[in-house]
């Protein structure tokens, strides 16, 4: 072996050497110091997920309880679910869905119900039946609605034989429960404000057997005879 190659040898045993005494280097050894960074740490995690949770709480998603049969059999009581906000921040509510929103009676209790009336329309409740018109359709349009229990019967208290109509508000909706006879809603106590909405119902999470995306539901034949203002919702 020639003396390049011994040079070469030599100086790799000495690279080798130097790079485990630099790994077996003596750290300092401050516990005091080690658990205050330590608790830096948790702390600065401990806001970052605080501030998480209450953008997704406030701004995006709201836990919710069901109190009640008024949305039998699409929601029973005690039913968990989640409400999703973010489809009323950059769009309208829609017929079909299902909301939470604060009692006008009382802001400080959570109603739940379906939107079954959109600004600028008129809904006539007779004969068990809901028809939904407006301007362009003056006739109106009968709501097909299988949703609703089999023995279910949409009338409206303190007129004469169910018969009822109003004219829903600008940035106000008609809401009613799918349990219609079990359901204090619109028929009661008048329209919704779009401010005391709080969200859309989206996914239930309890019990396990309904644990599932809420869609909304859809009426046949009636985005063709409304108005293309309508038509979209």
């Amino acid at each position: 072996m020639s003396k390049e190659e011994n040079d070469q040898i030599d100086d790799y045993k000495e690279s080798d050497k130097n790079s485990e005494e630099l790994n077996n280097l003596a750290v300092a050894n401050n516990p005091a110091k080690d658990f205050i960074y330590f608790i830096f740490d948790l702390a600065k995690t401990g806001i970052i997920v605080f501030i998480i949770a209450f953008c997704l709480r406030y701004f995006a998603i709201q836990p919710f309880i069901v109190d009640g049969e008024s949305m039998t059999p699409a929601y029973v009581n005690n039913e968990y679910l989640l409400a999703e906000k973010i489809s009323y921040m950059t769009g309208t509510p829609k017929r079909g869905d299902v909301i939470v929103f604060r009692y006008p009676g009382n802001p400080n209790i959570n109603y739940i119900k379906r939107i079954i009336g959109l600004p600028g329309e008129t809904i006539k409740i007779e004969n068990n039946t809901v028809t939904v018109s407006n301007d362009k359709n003056p006739n109106g349009t009968v709501l097909d609605e299988k949703y609703l229990p089999g023995d279910a019967l949409t009338l409206a208290e303190g007129t004469q034989n169910g018969a009822y109509s109003i004219k829903v508000a600008d940035n106000e909706y008609f809401v009613m429960g799918d349990n219609r006879q079990h359901s204090s809603d619109s028929r009661e106590w008048g329209l919704l404000p779009k401010a005391n909405i709080i969200g859309r119902s989206w996914l239930t999470i309890l019990p396990t057997s309904k644990f599932g995306i809420q869609k909304r539901v859809s009426y046949s034949g009636l985005a063709d005879l409304l108005s293309p203002i309508f038509a979209r919702n």
